[in-house]
């Protein structure tokens, strides 16, 4: 996974990932969460782990209506469109999906920390980030 920021839509795989939803609607989101969650995954890759963050992202901003995260303006049409609470049932799965992203067994943390010395650097931003991402999801009742 290129990494070229702490945010949850700031690497390759997010990127890829918005054309997906902006093409394939919500069945994107609740598919890569779902991913990150299967049982029988017992090493969360890299960019299936981007793809989970990027998704609770997705689910974040629609029940928040905080798009400050998003810069991409098919997404932002394609949460424009949502009607009110739509992602509402996926927001437990997006909170499971990021335990899983930050847990044992899980690429991503690996490899913000073994990184160079920069990306290593970035590490303690980007588990900041996805506190924040925690935070906001916990305090969305749907």
């Amino acid at each position: 996974m290129e990494s070229w920021g702490t945010g949850s839509f700031e690497n390759d795989a997010a990127t890829a990932f918005i054309l997906e939803v902006v093409e394939d609607g919500s069945v994107a989101v609740e598919e890569a969460l779902e991913v990150a969650l299967d049982p029988d995954i017992t090493e969360l890759a890299a960019e299936e782990g981007a793809r989970a963050v990027a998704a609770a992202e997705i689910v974040h901003v629609h029940l928040s209506g905080d798009t400050a995260q998003v810069t991409d303006a098919g997404l932002r049409a394609w949460l424009s469109e949502l009607e009110e609470g739509e992602l509402s049932e996926l927001r437990d799965l997006a909170l499971e999906a990021l335990d899983r992203v930050v847990g044992p067994g899980s690429e991503l943390p690996e490899l913000w920390e073994d990184g160079p010395s920069e990306t290593s650097r970035d590490a303690t931003e980007w588990r900041a980030e996805l506190q924040r991402l925690r935070a906001g999801l916990e305090g969305q009742t749907g």
